[in-house]
């Protein structure tokens, strides 16, 4: 399977809490939901389309405890992600557990796992949310493509998605698409390493 990190991010890489002001408040976190205000018909097509490549959901412990406590209440017949995420396989990669509630789930214990998991058949295992496990995935050099959506707002404050420390990593962008909205749809291919070079033009700036 091709693994595929899915990130929801501001202009200056915030990625925690986009859908309310109470939906992640860790480290007192107050600036939640700044992604809804630009949700519109293209952004809903688009995530719902990419979802249906999905063949299975990777999570950390966090964001399935989040989604598994979530999703199962949403019973509106016409959203267009409910029956997708409610039946999807999920993956969780946690020590802390040995079985998940939202079924099916399957317990995965380390980034090995994660590994073998990729080598079954199969179209995507999407990482949704889980900012650190994408982040280690992506480090590792096992997440095969970035989708990233980004939001035209600098919150100043938040849980960035690429803040650890680690390897640089390169990426090759694939596809791009705005929505009417200001929403950026982007995809990187991720390339190994971060390539870098030396300008041979000017060489300083007054």
């Amino acid at each position: 399977m091709k693994l595929v990190l899915t990130e929801f991010v501001t202009l200056d890489g915030v990625s925690q809490g986009p859908g309310s002001p109470t939906e992640d408040t860790t480290d007192g976190f107050t600036r939640g939901g700044w992604l809804v205000p630009y949700i519109d018909e293209l952004f809903v097509r688009r995530t719902a389309e990419w979802l249906q490549r999905a063949d299975g959901l990777l999570l950390g412990r966090r964001t399935y405890d989040a989604f598994a406590r979530d999703w199962p209440q949403v019973t509106d017949p016409d959203d267009p992600y409910t029956e997708r995420m409610n039946s999807l396989p999920k993956y969780v990669v946690t020590s802390s557990r040995t079985a998940g509630t939202w079924h099916p789930t399957t317990v995965l214990t380390g980034l090995d796992d994660v590994g073998e998991l990729k080598r079954q058949p199969g179209g995507e295992l999407q990482i949704h949310g889980s900012a650190r496990l994408g982040y280690a995935l992506l480090k590792a050099g096992l997440v095969d493509l970035v989708r990233l959506v980004v939001a035209p707002t600098v919150l100043g404050a938040g849980r960035r998605l690429f803040e650890q420390p680690g390897d640089a990593a390169g990426l090759r962008l694939q596809a791009q698409e705005a929505t009417p909205s200001g929403l950026m749809l982007l995809e990187y291919q991720a390339v190994g390493a971060a390539p870098v070079g030396e300008y041979e033009g000017v060489t300083a700036y007054v």
